[in-house]
């Protein structure tokens, strides 16, 4: 099975993206002429995510064929949401090649984010600054109860909170640097969505929207349900 990079690039033209593959020693290389150069009198590009997996050129057979109906006939442009792109790529199984400042998770999260701000017209600074928590007997876990702060737009989980371990081999940068022990956390962790907040407490992928809630036992995802 071939290994390779598949990749999505932003263009000057808004809503129009590149989606293309490249050999993994090729990469950087690829990103600067595509920059430089353009793409079929397209100019302005810029990476916006990348990933290498197997069988590279299967899958952007694939990913092209799923976003067919937008294609710009004879190339590898498509009118979509570029944040529909990098939700598809973070999803693959593989190795994150761009951006490398983010986990993988925090890219899905953050995505996944914008894809419904996108598509329901909201934002996460919709949701209303105040606490809210996760209160919760998990079979086969202990009980857990954690507290989540928000202020204008960041997700703060508060110190004290209890927290699960996590059970996976992979887990988000912001999982993995926060001080946690004895399944407490010791201080703040601030958090760019719901769901990476969820995921200090619960110690894995999490839907953030559905698992933070309001005193009186509320989901937050009410917030985008009403607006």
């Amino acid at each position: 099975m071939a290994k390779g990079i598949i990749y999505c690039m932003t263009t000057i033209v808004p809503g129009l993206v590149k989606i293309g593959k490249t050999g993994k020693d090729n990469f950087e290389q690829r990103m600067y002429n595509l920059e430089r150069n353009g793409y079929v009198n397209v100019v302005g590009l810029k990476r916006r995510f990348a990933i290498e997996v197997e069988d590279y050129d299967e899958k952007e057979t694939l990913i092209h064929e799923i976003f067919s109906k937008s294609n710009v006939p004879n190339t590898e442009l498509f009118a979509v949401d570029v944040e529909l792109v990098v939700q598809l790529l973070s999803s693959l199984e593989g190795t994150q090649v761009f951006p490398k400042s983010i986990s993988k998770e925090e890219v899905f999260n953050n995505a996944t984010d914008e894809v419904q701000k996108n598509k329901y017209g909201i934002n996460k600074f919709l949701i209303p600054n105040g606490e809210y928590y996760i209160s919760e007997n998990i079979k086969g876990k202990k009980s857990i109860k954690a507290t989540m702060k928000v202020e204008d737009g960041k997700f703060i989980v508060i110190k004290g909170s209890q927290c699960l371990p996590c059970d996976k081999d992979w887990m988000p940068e912001t999982r993995r640097n926060a001080k946690i022990e004895n399944g407490v956390l010791l201080e703040n962790v601030e958090c760019n969505s719901p769901s990476t907040a969820g995921w200090i407490v619960l110690g894995n992928a999490n839907n953030g929207w559905l698992t933070w809630k309001t005193k009186d036992g509320k989901s937050i995802d009410k917030y985008r349900k009403n607006n």
